[in-house]
């Protein structure tokens, strides 16, 4: 089971001009072989069919929380796709690589890559083999590295730089985390090959404050009971800084998403949102729920014309 926390695993930028070029490149990182949703759905099946995993820990807990993280990664590459959206045309539609983002998505992102393919299966690799999965593992960090840093020299929007400068920074300590595990169950030196591609996590500026606040050197643990043999495998010292890598007994904090006004012109959520939001508002009152909505699952933006309200 997986217990879902409503907040971002780290803070994106506000929506501001819209870039629909950009977010056809970001949607490599989505769907494509190297993006999040073959990160997530290898971790997860391999976590899924691990056999003797209660002897076999710490290595099904490494796999089984690492995808809980991947998770988040994907609703991260998906807020940053809407944001890069917001506030685009339809005649935006005609200068961007994957026009069904607009025709099939309502400006949103897609289980699709670049080039407007879906994401295919046969990206999961599952062997049942620890040592062949946990390297296919590695190499998949690894092409999701190279990818990242190519969108990251491509797209200058924010949201896409902070993304991809948040996602190095993770996604190192998973590449790092499978290193480890390798190195423990083989005795070959992969930290060696690490980071691939040669350029350190450090040289990106937007990477630079998660690395001040330690997040390289974290493995948060995404289960307030289960996957508590994580330090087993997560210990020594990071291969580019000789820091000690510590595991988080808990997941981060998180923060609200930014909100994302409605795009009216293809129907997002409605043709007239205003009057869903009456629905809701009296589905509410006939609930016993106060008017306004409770609590908090997004944050206001400025600029847009949209404010939220919420009720303490």
């Amino acid at each position: 089971m997986i217990l879902r926390i409503d907040r971002h695993l780290t803070e994106l930028p506000p929506p501001s001009s819209p870039d629909p070029k950009g977010a056809s490149a970001v949607q490599e990182l989505m769907g494509g072989k190297f993006g999040e949703m073959s990160t997530f759905l290898n971790y997860t099946f391999q976590s899924f069919n691990f056999r003797n995993r209660q002897g076999a820990r710490p290595f099904y807990d490494l796999v089984a929380n690492i995808a809980a993280e991947e998770f988040g990664h994907i609703e991260l590459v998906a807020a940053t796709i809407n944001t890069m959206l917001t506030g685009s045309s339809v005649d935006d539609l005609r200068d961007s690589h994957t026009p069904q983002q607009f025709i099939a998505g309502g400006k949103a992102a897609l289980a699709q890559n670049s080039h407007g393919i879906p994401w295919n299966g046969d990206y999961v690799n599952n062997t049942g083999d620890l040592v062949e999965d946990l390297m296919a593992n590695f190499l998949l960090e690894t092409g999701a590295r190279n990818n990242k840093l190519k969108v990251y020299e491509s797209c200058e929007h924010p949201a896409a730089r902070a993304l991809t400068g948040y996602l190095l920074v993770r996604g190192g300590v998973h590449q790092v985390a499978y290193a480890r595990a390798l190195e423990n169950l083989t005795g070959a030196d992969v930290s060696k090959l690490f980071p691939t591609p040669r350029i350190p996590t450090d040289k990106i500026p937007e990477a630079q404050v998660h690395m001040k606040a330690g997040k390289h050197l974290k493995l948060y643990r995404f289960s307030p009971s289960d996957y508590l043999e994580l330090a087993a495998v997560w210990n020594g010292a990071h291969p580019e800084t000789g820091e000690p890598l510590v595991v988080e007994d808990q997941a981060p904090e998180g923060v609200p998403p930014f909100a994302l006004p409605a795009e009216t012109d293809v129907f997002a959520p409605d043709y007239a949102p205003e009057e869903i939001a009456q629905i809701a508002k009296r589905l509410r009152t006939q609930a016993g729920l106060p008017e306004m909505p409770t609590g908090v699952v997004a944050n206001p933006t400025n600029g847009n014309g949209l404010v939220d309200k919420v009720a303490p």
